[in-house]
């Protein structure tokens, strides 16, 4: 996400926060996914989160289960994604997944290990990674400029780039 910023000219930092705290209920939401979002906005309000920028980017990560059911108080209506901020979490969310995937094919399950080229090789196969939303990664183009080999890159490359982190 701090990429992306620097490429869609936005803040690195707020995009960074947002990247890492998006998913921060997953655990306790995974089988409820009317809730997830929900819950870590939730938890930034009552740790006195103001930045409306900051909580409707999070909200929007999951507007097709909660856009139409919630709406905080401090925000209008939470729905698609509305700008670069949103949209690059929405379609980068599912391409880090994807790269993952394809990381843990690889013999020594490593970032490093893996290209642009393999993680394109991988994408039209529908049985590999299956649970990842294709369609969701695409909109890079439509919503964000980027084809979707730049953005692969992009990404990967950032992953790349604190593999270490990642474990991976």
């Amino acid at each position: 996400m701090r990429v992306l910023a620097g490429k869609l000219g936005g803040d690195a930092d707020k995009w960074g926060i947002v990247g890492l705290l998006h998913d921060a209920d997953y655990e306790k939401t995974k089988e409820k996914p009317e809730e997830h979002t929900l819950l870590v906005y939730r938890w930034l309000e009552e740790a006195g989160e103001t930045d409306k920028e900051v909580l409707e980017a999070i909200l929007s990560h999951n507007f097709e289960h909660t856009g139409k059911n919630f709406t905080p108080r401090s925000l209008g209506e939470v729905g698609q994604p509305k700008n670069n901020l949103e949209w690059a979490l929405y379609c980068c969310d599912e391409l880090t997944g994807f790269i993952v995937a394809v990381a843990l094919v690889m013999p020594d399950k490593k970032l490093s290990s893996v290209s642009v080229e393999s993680v394109l090789k991988k994408f039209p196969q529908k049985a590999f990674a299956a649970a990842v939303k294709r369609e969701q990664i695409q909109m890079c183009q439509e919503k964000l400029g980027i084809p979707l080999p730049e953005f692969v890159k992009i990404a990967l490359e950032a992953m790349q780039g604190i593999s270490g982190e990642l474990g991976l």
